[in-house]
């Protein structure tokens, strides 16, 4: 088998590399209790876009920091009871796309809640220093501040706020709530479930943000990590800081709270992925001590993997 990366038998026991903040479990403890005291001011605004089978709504909320967050958010008609729902999360520096590919979902009888990152490609706010759109460079947004103020500490923050509206909804059955997305929606499906435990189903798709000193071993810091290099060329061309940076990117490698997840998992991973090595996306699965299992594409990199979507679909509709 060609490799890009680690062996296979390897990858099943690699643990990573990138340093753990000594105190990143009281750090994201301070943070959950910051989003708790947060008033959401959740408010539906009906959408230009309807359909015979689904209502369509514009949801905004408030999240940490005053942020506005954008979300659309799609139920079915004519379903009796509370019934299933999913969230869903979209690729770094995009937004949570057509109403049109939510439907499928809706026809069975889940509502479907699809966040726009604050600050990427959609219409939820970056409020540090502008509202609006920063697009990207947000791994490195807060290196040089307090830990506090990393922008993905605030984003991950909004999927699992964004849950824990999803699970207040009356229509929704709590116990059916379930998250999903690929590469950085990936990444943001495990920080939901880590973050709000109470999502019982979770399919994230080559995740993103784990174990960012493999990717700079490996010389990827290149496109989804580019802004890594450009942080060192710009602001420490020397490393001097190299320790100092990779532990302050520890309070937000997903690989540390993916053993917060209590929800059953069902992951993807493409062998040939140089975008998001498989081996940074093992040391995030390896630390999930919930029930999971993993799909392995060995010939597929950072592509539309066959069967992914049919798969989470039978996933989620099994009891």
């Amino acid at each position: 088998m060609p490799l890009v990366d680690m062996p296979l038998e390897k990858l099943k026991e690699y643990q990573g590399i990138n340093p753990r903040p000594a105190d990143f479990d009281a750090y994201w403890d301070r943070a959950i209790a910051e989003l708790r005291a947060v008033d959401a001011q959740v408010e539906l605004v009906p959408s230009a876009f309807q359909t015979p089978q689904a209502e369509c709504f514009d949801l905004y909320f408030t999240g940490v920091r005053g942020a506005r967050i954008h979300a659309k958010y799609l139920r079915p008609k004519n379903v009796p009871g509370p019934h299933p729902a999913v969230v869903q999360f979209h690729g770094y520096s995009s937004n949570a796309g057509d109403w049109t590919d939510k439907l499928a979902y809706v026809s069975l009888g889940f509502s479907v809640l699809s966040m726009d990152a604050r600050g990427q490609g959609g219409k939820s706010e970056d409020v540090g220093g502008v509202k609006g759109t920063t697009l990207n460079g947000h791994i490195i947004r807060g290196l040089d501040d307090h830990p506090d103020n990393l922008l993905f500490r605030h984003i991950y923050l909004d999927t699992a706020q964004l849950a824990g509206i999803a699970l207040g909804l009356p229509e929704v059955d709590p116990e059916r709530v379930y998250a999903l997305g690929g590469s950085q929606g990936g990444a943001l499906t495990i920080a939901c479930a880590a973050l709000e435990p109470r999502v019982k189903k979770l399919a994230p798709v080559f995740p993103f943000l784990c174990d960012y000193k493999r990717v700079w071993e490996m010389d990827l810091a290149k496109d989804a990590y580019q802004e890594l290099r450009n942080y060192f060329r710009h602001f420490d061309p020397l490393h001097e800081r190299e320790d100092e940076i990779f532990e302050k990117l520890g309070y937000i490698d997903l690989q540390y709270l993916a053993n917060r997840i209590r929800g059953e998992v069902l992951m993807f991973v493409g062998l040939m992925d140089t975008i998001c090595p498989p081996s940074t996306q093992f040391a995030a699965y390896n630390k999930i001590t919930a029930p999971k299992q993993l799909a392995v594409y060995p010939d597929f990199g950072h592509e539309g993997l066959p069967g992914s979507s049919d798969r989470t679909v039978q996933f989620f509709l099994k009891e």
